[in-house]
């Protein structure tokens, strides 16, 4: 059910993306910590819906369904954001492109095996590049304003962000060719009753 505490958290995550937004359009140094903490609290919260899910047996169609959902959303609308607001430097664009385009193959490749009801486990690499995904994103939505406003000028925090979006690109191209690959082995598998693999849903992101 939606009221559910797991779906909430994951529905407050679809919920932060207008505030997010209009926080870096602002352009503002408070503006751009407060969007950091934004995004981050926002973030955290993928790691709670799916561990009281779990804990409290509160799985659901539904909640698998809305969390790469929200998951998505928050990421291209941070990094549509950042783009937008010249706050990527011609370096930093290079990861950002390779994130969005890995998302929507995922995307895709997703409603794929949906359609076959195959699924996938997730992987521990996976997790990692989701962990540092949001991490390199909060990093660069925090910029060197940011720095600035707290007098710590000295930190190049949109450095070390894009350097982390690198890693998370990369991660994200590792994560990204296993599921193509798992779901290219899928496509070409007999069907066997219409099913097999693990239950729909259970994939990777």
């Amino acid at each position: 059910m939606l009221t559910d505490l797991p779906n909430v958290l994951t529905l407050s995550r679809i919920a932060a993306i207008p505030l997010l937004v209009l926080l870096v359009a602002l352009r503002l140094p408070a503006a751009d910590l407060a969007a950091c903490v934004v995004f981050s609290t926002a973030a955290i919260t993928d790691y709670f819906d799916g561990k009281l899910a779990r804990d409290r047996r509160q799985t659901s169609e539904l909640g698998r369904m809305l969390d790469p959902i929200a998951d998505k959303l928050l990421v291209g609308a941070a990094l549509m954001m950042l783009v937008g607001m010249g706050r990527l430097s011609p370096t930093g664009l290079y990861p950002a492109i390779v994130i969005m385009l890995r998302e929507i193959l995922v995307s895709g490749l997703r409603e794929f095996l949906a359609g076959i009801r195959r699924g996938l486990p997730v992987t521990r690499l996976a997790k990692w590049k989701t962990g540092f995904q949001m991490g390199a994103i909060g990093t660069v939505l925090a910029g060197d304003s940011t720095a600035a406003f707290l007098h710590l000028a000295w930190l190049p925090v949109t450095a070390i962000g894009e350097a982390m979006l690198w890693v998370a690109a990369i991660l994200t191209l590792v994560t990204g060719w296993d599921y193509l690959q798992a779901s290219l082995n899928h496509a070409g598998a007999p069907d066997v009753g219409g099913r097999g693999g693990a239950e729909p849903g259970a994939v990777p992101d």
